[in-house]
This record gives structure tokens, C-alpha cells and sequence, in this order.
């Protein structure tokens, strides 16, 4: 029962909400953590769930070693969820209404300097087809600050090398113009010149960038060549797809950049969250 209410729900988040695949998979993988803990306690249907239920999880949670990031995560899928089910009359009151969220200490986040995006971007040897594309990714995070999300599924029909743009469409399809630099056309250019045919084995792909096999390439598989480079620049920093985000961000600022066209390169719904960057360059600067 609890698994079929999950699909019904994961399905009016994608049909009628129009959340993105990520949102999607976030939510169910939240979900169905919760309702495999509550399984184990022998509650298998949402109507025996109570509040007191809820915090015992979330407790629980907690004393796993899960992040407060986490498990704000989590609070928030069980609030939609038991708003939903409430909606559609399958429970007769709400037990996540009053559940609150733990307190987020927000932490500044991290970047890297120009120095170290100079050797990672030197990093790739360029010496075969592998290294081509990953020069040509690393160019093109850098050079936009995109989410690792968008540059996997990058299309070559939405890659304007002429005039040096990319268009990014996020989950809600909605459509952001980003330009990129000299240097990362030079790159791109090289590797559909030289690399992409190489990859693909002949196959047929739109996509901008293809794994090995010349297939889509992962989140996972980007996240491992990015650290493979980090390491090979010598960066001892942890470095995430949102490192170089974060990075081109308070770069594009230092650069003079105006706050709401960095807003929509950025893809942000608020300018404030932009603004974060701008207070994250003052403090650099005062150090």
C-alpha cells in the first residue's frame, strides 16, 4: 500500500508539479527510506503513522550520522507527501504538519582560486580522446558555471560554437543563454574535430558529450574525472561539480558582473541567493 501511495506520488510530482528527474528520485528515495524504517516497527500503511512517529525517525535519522541538510531533506519529502495523501483522502489528518525542521548552520561555500582552476583546466594532457573531452567539460564548467545535471545532457543542437553560447533548459523548461569563452570554444571545437567521433564507435548521439562506451555519461562518472583532475592539479580541497560553480560565480563577480544577468546565467529563482556570492567575495577580500 505504502509503495503504491509513493509511485501515485512521485507521479503527480512529475506530471502535475513538473519537478525536475532529480526532485523526482530525491523524493523517492526519501520516502522510501522512511517507509522501510517504518516497516521494520511493523506500520505498513500512513493512517498508523502519528507525529510521535515521525520524530522517532527523524531521531533516528539524526543518530545515523545523517547531516542536518539531510534530514531537512527528509522532513521536507514527508511534509509533501502527507499533504498530498491528506489531498487525496487517504489519510484523514495530516502527522507532518507540526514536524519541524532542524537548524542549518549555513556554511560559506567553497571555491577555488585562479590559480588552482588554471592547473586543473591544464590538468588533461589532451594525449587521447578521453582527455579531449574532459578538457572541453572542464573549459565549459569554468567558463559557465553550470550544474553537472545540465552539461551531461547538453545537446549539440543547443551548442552555438559561431557565437560562443550554450542554451540550458532546466526541469521546468526553462530556457537560460549562456556565453563561454574563447579558450572553451578552442576546446570544444577540438574535441568534436578530433575526440567525439572517436567516443561514439558509431553510434548516433545529440548529446554534446559521450562516456567511452558513447553513451550518455553520469553524475557519478563526472563527479570521479573531476576529482581524478583535482588530484592530478595537486588541489588537496575537495572538489565537487559545485565547487567550480561556486567558483565561477564569485569570479563573474570580481569581474564587475551585474547581479541579475548573473542571476540568470546561474539559472537562480532569486537574486538573493546570487547576492550570497557577492558577500562571499567581500570577506575574501578583506582577508
Amino acid at each position: 500500500m505504502m509503495d503504491e501511495n509513493i509511485e501515485k506520488f512521485i507521479s503527480f510530482m512529475k506530471d502535475i508539479k513538473n519537478v525536475s528527474d532529480n526532485t523526482a528520485i530525491s523524493y523517492k528515495r526519501d520516502l522510501t527510506k522512511m517507509k522501510d524504517y517504518f516497516m521494520t516497527l511493523g506500520i505498513d500503511r500512513e493512517n498508523k503513522i502519528n507525529e510521535t512517529n515521525l520524530n522517532s525517525y527523524i531521531l533516528w535519522l539524526e543518530k545515523n550520522g545523517c547531516a542536518s541538510s539531510t534530514v531537512s531533506r527528509a522532513i521536507s519529502s514527508m511534509k509533501a507527501y502527507f499533504y498530498f495523501l491528506l489531498q487525496n483522502g487517504d489519510v484523514v489528518h495530516d502527522p507532518a504538519m507540526l514536524v519541524k525542521n532542524p537548524v542549518i548552520e549555513k556554511k560559506a561555500p567553497k571555491t577555488l582560486t585562479i590559480n588552482q582552476l588554471e592547473k586543473l583546466l591544464n590538468a588533461p594532457a589532451c594525449s587521447n580522446s578521453k582527455e579531449i573531452r574532459d578538457k572541453a567539460m572542464l573549459e565549459l564548467m569554468c567558463s559557465t558555471g553550470i550544474r553537472v545535471s545540465e552539461i551531461i545532457n547538453l545537446t549539440l543542437d543547443n551548442t552555438n560554437l559561431n557565437l560562443s553560447y550554450i542554451i540550458v533548459t532546466n526541469g521546468k523548461s526553462k530556457e537560460r543563454i549562456i556565453p563561454f569563452s574563447e579558450s572553451c570554444k578552442i576546446a570544444i571545437e577540438n574535441y568534436l574535430m578530433s575526440s567525439r567521433g572517436e567516443l561514439l564507435k558509431e553510434k548516433e548521439s545529440n548529446l554534446l558529450f559521450v562516456n567511452c562506451q558513447g553513451k550518455a555519461m553520469s553524475r557519478q562518472g563526472f563527479w570521479k574525472i573531476l576529482k581524478g583532475y583535482g588530484e592530478l592539479a595537486g588541489i588537496t580541497e575537495d572538489i565537487t561539480p559545485h565547487t567550480l560553480r561556486h567558483s565561477f560565480a564569485v569570479n563573474m563577480i570580481g569581474s564587475g558582473a551585474n547581479m541579475n544577468a548573473l542571476q540568470e546565467i546561474l539559472g537562480h529563482s532569486t537574486v538573493t541567493t546570487t547576492q550570497a556570492y557577492a558577500n562571499l567575495k567581500k570577506k575574501r577580500t578583506r582577508k
